[in-house]
């Protein structure tokens, strides 16, 4: 069992925090009944749901490539909607599996157009009973682009100091259905389905006339120590038969999860993002405590490393600027020269305060002052511009928040009352 959160305010002086959390549920499958849905499964899963109900082996890859198409590329929320499947295996269909999504908990719809989302997962263990793990998802809109940022975790391994999401315990790894339904789930929500109206203030269309064109491994998290799910899910989400993203525009974020980047980048193509915040070891270790496991010099490498990296395709660095901590020129300078060889981009990211935090956000003049060293130095170094600030969005505060209210603060919250964040944009290089 993990132990309780841990709040980086709280820690007496001079300790280092814990580099990862255990995750806190038993693996003991619990005694669930109803129906399993097909909506998120790969193709070798939907095959073996067909198999499972007796559909031949001759046919199951057809059949299978039939419900693909229907779930993926059309949407479909009954099976009656799939015209080209059979009458009676739709039967058998609906008496063994469902289309559901995750069930919509609370939507959030800020006055720029963010929303989000608590969605609610079908119970999968001894724990949840009757109550599934509960996660939060944002959409991001843009002039032309619409950016999904999922999670891949309930609650997050890592203990980050600066991240709220950090103080939660781990829950347990999102399978690839889970957080593939999240995408399905908000293209519903949006109107976001080939010959469907898009939603009223969902924002622009971008590639292919959809609203959403990227999808970010940003939200609750470290995907790296669900690599096997996050993998399957990047290739259900940029398979061309379906849901179509282009690979370059899913992208995922790391801590730095060494011995899984390469294995990352190979099976999935995935643009990759690494949350780097500090230059040095001794200060890394601090901010982002996997650095002692992992430190600057191995991710470097890895990154180098990384299948398909060129100045075309980019690594994002994300770096949270932090008053007083990492915001100086000389951190600056520093780390334009530590990224020197690797074709990056450097995302700087104001830091987003919660109750308890040891940190404050850099002075606006200072995060100018280090974006431009970092622009005369050739490097493209946006700073994310706050979104969402009305509806508990911010980046690293995804559930955080959510998980502590109340019943009757949650209803307020719930109805869009009295609720304050920031949220940073996500998006990715076209």
């Amino acid at each position: 069992m993990a132990t309780a959160s841990f709040d980086s305010a709280r820690r007496e002086p001079g300790v280092l925090p814990p580099i990862e959390k255990t995750p806190d549920f038993r693996p003991e499958p619990a005694a669930l009944g109803g129906k399993t849905s097909l909506v998120g499964l790969t193709r070798a899963g939907l095959k073996d749901a067909l198999l499972g109900i007796g559909v031949p082996e001759r046919e199951a890859r057809m059949r299978g490539s039939q419900l693909w198409h229907w779930i993926y590329l059309r949407g479909a929320t009954d099976f009656d909607q799939m015209t080209n499947v059979g009458k009676g295996l739709k039967a058998q269909l609906a008496q063994q599996f469902t289309l559901e999504r995750p069930e919509v908990v609370s939507e959030q719809i800020s006055r720029d157009g963010t929303r989000k989302w608590l969605l609610r997962m079908a119970p999968t263990n001894v724990q949840e009973h009757n109550r599934g793990a509960e996660i939060e998802c944002v959409y991001i809109p843009g002039p032309d682009r619409g950016t999904l940022c999922v999670s891949s975790q309930v609650g997050c391994t890592l203990t980050c100091t600066f991240c709220h999401t950090g103080t939660q315990r781990l829950v347990r790894n999102l399978s690839a259905a889970e957080i593939v339904s999240q995408l399905i789930l908000a293209r519903d929500r949006l109107g976001d389905w080939p010959g469907q109206e898009p939603v009223r203030n969902a924002g622009s269309t971008g590639e292919a006339g959809r609203l959403i064109t990227n999808v970010v491994f940003m939200g609750m998290g470290e995907p790296l120590y669900n690599v096997d799910s996050v993998i399957d899910a990047v290739q259900v989400m940029t398979d061309q038969e379906g849901i179509g993203l282009s690979r370059r525009r899913v992208t995922v974020s790391t801590s730095g999860v060494v011995p899984q980047m390469f294995r990352l980048g190979d099976e999935s193509h995935a643009s990759l993002a690494i949350s780097l915040h500090a230059t040095r070891d001794d200060l890394r270790n601090t901010l982002v405590p996997l650095n002692r496991k992992y430190p600057i010099a191995e991710l470097l490498q890895a990154c180098r490393d990384y299948p398909g990296l060129s100045n075309a395709r980019r690594i994002t660095f994300e770096y949270v600027m932090l008053k007083g901590v990492n915001d100086s020129d000389d951190d600056a300078y520093e780390l334009v020269e530590l990224l020197r060889d690797i074709p990056a981009k450097i995302n700087l990211i104001p830091f987003n305060p919660w109750p308890g935090s040891a940190y404050a956000c850099s002075d606006w003049s200072r995060i100018e002052r280090f974006s431009q060293i970092i622009f005369d130095a050739g490097y493209a170094s946006p700073v994310r511009t706050p979104r969402g600030r009305d509806i508990l969005a911010a980046c690293g505060q995804l559930k955080s928040e959510t998980e502590k209210l109340r019943a009757r603060a949650r209803m307020m919250l719930e109805e869009g009352m009295g609720a304050e964040a920031v949220y940073a944009g996500s998006d990715t290089d076209d």
